[in-house]
């Protein structure tokens, strides 16, 4: 593997942690800014908001731009949007850097899949994609606790500066690892009506139910440990670490599977994780159940999603730069819906288990969709054969 491809999950890595942090630092945005938790708490809404928006449009934007320019582009305004966050008092700015932040993000993501593959032999564009969605998992296990303990210790801003200062070993290391090669691209219109192929478009669908069921699951980990399974709350920290280790070891191990057996992989993988999230349910009562399925749970996730992500590209090879965009957008429409379906399953008194069904039921659609997809395309196929009789 390239070493580029892990210079570009070290920048995925620091992006992951600005992303999943906040949830730690709420308490002491609100009170250092002083506005209410709830607002406090849209600064993660926004961020989600704009990765959902960024990811196409920052792709147009920078579609002709040689690879490295945009990866630096992208990574240099994320940078200085949280050196901004840092030393800004006005919350109305700090939610602006917020977005900012989710624009690059978006826009360095979606040309870091490109690159990633670009940079690979076709069999090994699913581990390319790996690598870089390891850089998520990283952020879990240590990134994120690091800056909630950053933050604890020396307030909220001491973690938006060190997410900046991990950034930037990462553009000196784009500025020397990656191609400054331009993108072979055709015109926007052609590449947008090659992603608007039915197939492509029930693949992002899948994609988004199966990473909603993944970050609902996550997003209401600490009160189903301590309401339902009754853990303490010094137990949560390690929960989500192992939730993350669990990640970890399924993308490491998933890449290399999925460029031999992509289809197997992905059947097999969202079969097992639908059962499993049921299992969960159904046992979180049980601690010693609850910390093997966390594991569990974490390494289908990621062992499975990055193929899920190799099956857009690879479908939206006739748009090889706005295929990244979309596939990233779909995998943050899903981190934004399962949590908001979470919420509200909680929020209609169907307790703490709830968000788990709701991670179950969106896999059994995800499934569903995938299911359609293949017999509409299959039925497709034999149109001709059968005319011909």
């Amino acid at each position: 593997m390239p070493f580029a491809v892990y210079v570009l999950g070290l920048a995925v890595f620091a992006q992951g942690t600005s992303e999943f942090m906040l949830s730690g630092l709420v308490p002491g945005i609100a009170a250092d800014l002083g506005v209410s938790i709830p607002a406090a708490g849209l600064l993660t809404s926004a961020f989600a908001i704009g990765m959902v928006i960024g990811a196409p449009s920052m792709t147009l934007l920078a579609r002709r731009w040689p690879r490295r320019r945009a990866l630096m582009t992208f990574l240099c305004v994320f940078i200085a949007v949280h050196v901004i966050g840092a030393l800004t008092t006005s919350y109305a700015l700090l939610l602006i850097t917020r977005v900012a932040a989710a624009l690059a993000n978006a826009g360095f993501w979606a040309v870091a899949l490109a690159a990633a593959t670009a940079l690979v032999s076709p069999a090994a564009r699913a581990r390319a994609t790996s690598v870089v969605v390891g850089g998520v998992t990283v952020a879990c296990v240590a990134g994120v606790p690091a800056g909630a303990m950053l933050g604890g210790a020396w307030g909220w801003r001491t973690a938006f500066w060190a997410v900046a200062l991990v950034s930037v070993p990462a553009v000196i290391a784009i500025a020397k690892a990656i191609p400054e090669e331009r993108p072979s691209v055709g015109g926007a219109r052609s590449e947008l009506r090659a992603l608007a192929g039915g197939r492509l478009l029930t693949t992002l669908a899948v994609n988004a139910l199966f990473q909603g069921a993944t970050f609902c699951t996550f997003t209401y980990l600490a009160p189903l440990a301590t309401n339902v399974t009754g853990f303490g709350s010094s137990w949560v920290p390690a929960l989500l670490a192992l939730f993350g280790l669990g990640s970890f070891a399924g993308v490491t191990a998933g890449g290399r599977i999925a460029d031999a057996h992509p289809a197997a992989l992905i059947a097999a993988g969202m079969t097992s994780l639908t059962l499993g999230w049921a299992v969960l349910a159904l046992t979180a009562g049980d601690p010693a159940a609850t910390i093997a399925l966390v594991f569990v749970q974490g390494m289908l996730a990621f062992g499975t999603g990055p193929a899920l992500i190799s099956r857009v590209l690879d479908q939206g090879s006739a748009a090889p730069t706005l295929a990244g965009g979309f596939a990233t957008a779909a995998f943050n429409v899903g981190g934004t819906i399962g949590p908001w379906l979470g919420g509200i399953a909680i929020g209609a008194g169907l307790g703490y288990r709830s968000p788990v069904w709701v991670s179950a039921l969106l896999m059994a659609g995800a499934i569903a969709v995938l299911a359609a997809q293949a017999c509409f395309f299959r039925a497709r196929r034999a149109e001709p054969v059968s005319a011909g009789r």
